[in-house]
């Protein structure tokens, strides 16, 4: 399993109520991007402008595809994040190479970044080829906790 990175502005984000990541639906739209090896999120990053996305085509549309059924939900003083699977397809050509994919609200101001995983190694995904993102290798998936 890919172990969830949260960026340091998602405290921040939360606190400031810039995020609305509560219910089911929550408030917000949620997206996933693809960026390459050579551009690599990193903790400090705060929005969608400061990733550099993989070239759109070929499967892959510029910021990214939405997380289906996202739901907010608290128990027991912890909250809980979860999301269906995404999935992106190869094109007509082979979709651009990636290696990490990060989340991010949409409907923010600043299209303000939640978290990124390493898949650990590059991915290619040839015409009719496909990737799916399973948060916590589950469907729907917990896409992060906080207690």
């Amino acid at each position: 399993m890919v172990a969830f990175n949260k960026f340091n502005i998602l405290p921040e984000a939360l606190a400031n109520k810039e995020l609305d990541l509560f219910g089911s639906p929550p408030g917000d739209t949620l997206k996933v991007v693809l960026c390459a090896a050579a551009n690599a999120p990193v903790a400090t990053n705060s929005s969608l402008a400061n990733l550099t996305q993989i070239a759109n085509g070929n499967g892959y549309t510029t910021d990214g595809t939405a997380v289906g059924n996202p739901t907010g939900t608290r128990a027991t003083g912890t909250f809980t994040l979860a999301g269906d699977q995404v999935v992106f397809t190869g094109g007509a050509a082979a979709m651009a190479t990636f290696r990490y994919y990060a989340l991010y609200d949409d409907t923010s101001a600043n299209n303000v970044l939640i978290g990124w995983w390493d898949h650990g190694s590059d991915v290619t995904l040839n015409p009719g080829d496909t990737f799916t993102i399973k948060f916590n290798n589950a469907n729907p998936g917990t896409i992060f906790t906080l207690s």
